[in-house]
């Protein structure tokens, strides 16, 4: 905003906002964010109405579709419950928000309600919400019973060789 726009917003005598001024206003309040969708695509077809959907929506800078993994990765100043709503109302197909993280990130990815037959090799479901955690089914090991069990351990030299 330049020194004449800021003068002449002090001098206007409209008494309302303009939808110019509104509008970057909204645009200063949304923020640049990376959504992802799983969308299930067989063909190109699929692939290209699900493009077509997601690239007429206002603020979309970049979409990147990963068909294998049925992935859909839009770029922008966009929302992403808009973008899922989008997409379902559009092409009628299931969308939903990535459920999925890589399996490196999970402490326990082969526990239940983590590990998916589903997911794309090399990710698992995300028993997080919202990036806080969720409390687990499975408690993480107090450092009494982490003594206790590396004290028997064959990786410590100096372990009890009772065992």
């Amino acid at each position: 905003m330049g020194a004449l726009d800021h003068i002449s917003d002090l001098f206007d005598c409209s008494g309302g906002t303009s939808k110019h001024k509104h509008r970057k206003q909204l645009q200063i309040m949304m923020i640049m964010q990376t959504v992802e969708v799983k969308v299930k695509m067989d063909c190109e077809g699929c692939e290209r109405k699900v493009r077509r959907a997601v690239e007429g929506m206002k603020g979309v800078d970049k979409v990147d579709i990963e068909r294998k993994a049925s992935k859909v990765t839009v770029v922008g100043y966009v929302e992403p419950n808009k973008v899922v709503a989008r997409i379902a109302h559009r092409t009628g197909k299931r969308a939903e928000i990535w459920p999925y993280v890589p399996y490196d990130v999970v402490d326990h990815p082969y526990a239940q309600g983590t590990y998916d037959k589903k997911a794309p090799s090399g990710y698992v479901r995300n028993t997080y919400d919202n990036n806080q955690y969720s409390g687990s089914h499975l408690a993480r090991a107090s450092s009494t019973e982490v003594r206790y069990t590396t004290a028997f351990s064959d990786e410590n030299p100096a372990a009890c060789s009772v065992m």
